[in-house]
């Protein structure tokens, strides 16, 4: 099982010398990968609902300076050797499909294959208007559309692709990743047609744990989730081994509510004991990957958190 943490690509924790600690420090003590979030611009009128808060509201502390998420990835690489680095995640109709595939090429080739694309179709709607994106109600067509010409693009000697969004042809698109075939893929989301795209285009499923409409937040619900995938995936025609398991848990510990409303034991809530309890019983289920949210204020309670994490919760499974 792969363990990792999240690299802050906004606020006093995403400064030159703060990002520079935080993933070589986090290689250093052992974690597998750290994932970055994706805003281009944040609209000072937001009326889309944002999917991970109980009253749909985005948080008032991710509305203000946001680095450029591949941009970020591209420098960082060149500062790690072993981390993986994904992003988590990338909102795919947000950058045109054929320089989006180069982009993402060129950093696993500069990385030595160390790139996982977590994608994800969107929620915010005024974004998608200031940054030119396709129509907001076509995100999902979209999104599928830029995920099977991604692979067109990085597989093929010839790559041709004739849709809606995407269209080309007698192009050469070298060099291709170092990973083979290509870059995983993560599907992010939580909803069914986020499974259905999993299921069918997706070399993993990639969800967060605290979405209110679609929880995850307990073994139970996890697993029931996870069922579903997997008759998506057999219908589909796909080995169920093709696609893997991630999770994404942004909270942890012992300031999560330790029940649901109906009596159960959240997951990754409560002490150490419990959080390991946790992790072992993810992997018993299959999951390959799990990340938590380590930042703090400071990068100095950031990288102890991680540091207790590792010894207290890693350590015990």
């Amino acid at each position: 099982m792969l363990i990792g943490f999240d690299a802050p690509t906004r606020g006093p924790l995403a400064t030159l010398d703060n990002m520079l600690r935080l993933v070589t420090e986090g290689e250093a003590m052992g974690y597998d990968y750290c994932t970055f979030s994706d805003h281009i611009v944040i609209p000072r009128d937001i009326r889309a609902i944002y999917p991970y808060s109980d009253t749909g509201e985005f948080p008032a502390g991710g509305r203000g300076d946001w680095h450029e998420q591949l941009t970020v990835i591209a420098f960082l690489a060149a500062k790690t050797n072993r981390l993986r680095l994904v992003t988590s995640v990338m909102v795919v109709p947000h950058r045109p499909a054929v320089l989006t595939a180069k982009i993402l090429s060129t950093i696993d080739i500069l990385s030595g294959g160390r790139l996982t694309v977590g994608c994800g179709a969107g929620w915010l709607k005024e974004e998608f208007e200031a940054v030119g994106a396709p129509p907001f109600a076509e995100r999902g067509t979209v999104t599928d559309e830029y995920l099977r010409a991604f692979r067109a693009l990085w597989t093929e000697e010839r790559p041709q692709f004739t849709g809606k969004h995407v269209h080309f042809a007698n192009v050469t698109f070298a060099p291709k990743p170092a990973q083979k075939p290509h870059p995983p893929l993560w599907i992010g989301g939580e909803s069914e047609p986020a499974l259905r795209r999993a299921a069918r285009l997706g070399d993993g499923w990639y969800p967060i744990g605290v979405n209110p409409q679609f929880p995850l937040d307990t073994l139970s619900r996890y697993r029931t989730r996870v069922e579903r995938l997997r008759r998506l995936i057999a219908e589909a025609g796909r080995e169920v081994s093709a696609v893997t398991l991630g999770y994404r848990s942004p909270r942890f510990g012992a300031g999560v509510p330790r029940t649901t409303a109906e009596g159960e034991r959240r997951l990754f809530a409560g002490e150490a004991r419990d959080l390991a309890e946790d992790v072992r019983s993810m992997r018993d289920l299959g999951v390959n990957s799990l990340d938590f949210g380590f930042a703090s204020a400071t990068l100095e309670e950031t990288l102890t958190g991680m540091k207790r994490f590792r010894d207290d919760v890693l350590a015990k499974v």
